[in-house]
């Protein structure tokens, strides 16, 4: 965790003059950034650094719990900005509120600055973007379209690389594939540059439309693997998850998201990469090379 303050000593030379790089240190933006051990959050971590912001992570491994509202103090005091996502999907209930109440402590503490990842034509993504509006602080929404990464990390890319088969309720629906680096760099842009982005809600994709079919022949064809994919009713996935040990009221919420999220509304490609970041989305061909190459879908 990087600390925001520093001590007069140490960004004072032995003769009483002012080191200009200690001096920069000390007026590093900070931002905090939730999950930061996340598909999201360590990306945007990575790219605040890389950006010269001091990053103070937020995650259990450091104190910070959204469930338990006495730790949000300890990590939002003395911050500029903050990156949110919620470990639950950004729709799912109860998000809305946990966002709201953080938003206003966040406030009430002096971070001026709140970036939400949300998603992409989520209806129930709805109501936590309109709490974080409500909240009064200089607001951004990041929706993010499908990130390529989840074909690369959790439980489809585990699935998918053990068995060789992806199961999923998209059937033949298009989705421009955001590569999750490209997520980070808009989020970290928007926290740097509160003024520019401020009351903007960004839409990111990457730069083409794939079915979730011809994502998994691309990565076979790159890894050499028999891979397939099977769609199934979103009903059906949802029996599935709770079969795998879901909770129902989880498994009854992506139920409906899935059936709702993947009805074709989202097949178009935006370009709100471009217009913050001032160059093309990763495209998911590049994503799929790289992936590769590290061994991610060797069985």
């Amino acid at each position: 965790m990087t600390q925001r303050t520093a001590d007069t000593k140490d960004i004072t030379s032995t003769e009483g003059t002012v080191d200009a790089k200690d001096t920069a240190d000390a007026e590093k933006t900070t931002v905090v950034v939730t999950g930061a051990r996340g598909r999201t959050g360590s990306r945007v971590a990575r790219a605040a650094e890389a950006a010269g912001l001091a990053v103070r992570a937020a995650s259990r491994a450091t104190g910070f719990d959204w469930e338990d509202r006495t730790t949000w103090a300890d990590t939002l005091r003395g911050a500029d900005a903050a990156y949110l996502v919620h470990p639950s999907d950004v729709g799912a209930p109860g998000t809305a509120e946990a966002v709201g109440a953080l938003a206003g402590e966040a406030l009430g503490l002096g971070v001026r600055r709140l970036v939400l990842l949300s998603a992409r034509g989520e209806d129930q993504a709805l109501p936590t973007e309109e709490a974080l509006r409500a909240s009064g602080a200089r607001w951004t929404v990041v929706r993010a379209a499908w990130f390529a990464q989840n074909f690369s990390e959790g439980p489809l890319a585990e699935e998918l690389r053990r068995t060789g088969e992806l199961v999923f309720p998209a059937g033949g629906v298009p989705e421009p594939f955001v590569d999750a680096r490209d997520v980070a760099e808009v989020v970290v842009a928007a926290l740097a540059d509160g003024e520019r982005y401020a009351g903007r809600s960004l839409t990111v994709t990457g730069p083409r439309l794939l079915t979730f079919g011809e994502a998994v022949a691309e990565i076979a064809r790159a890894t050499g693997r028999e891979l397939t994919y099977r769609a199934v009713p979103a009903q059906d996935y949802g029996e599935a998850l709770t079969g795998f040990g879901v909770p129902p009221e989880e498994a009854g919420f992506l139920t409906e998201v899935f059936g709702t999220l993947l009805d074709g509304r989202n097949a178009q490609v935006e370009d709100g990469v471009r217009q913050v970041l001032g160059r093309e989305p990763r495209d998911f061909a590049d994503f799929v090379r790289e992936e590769a190459g590290a061994g991610t879908w060797k069985p």
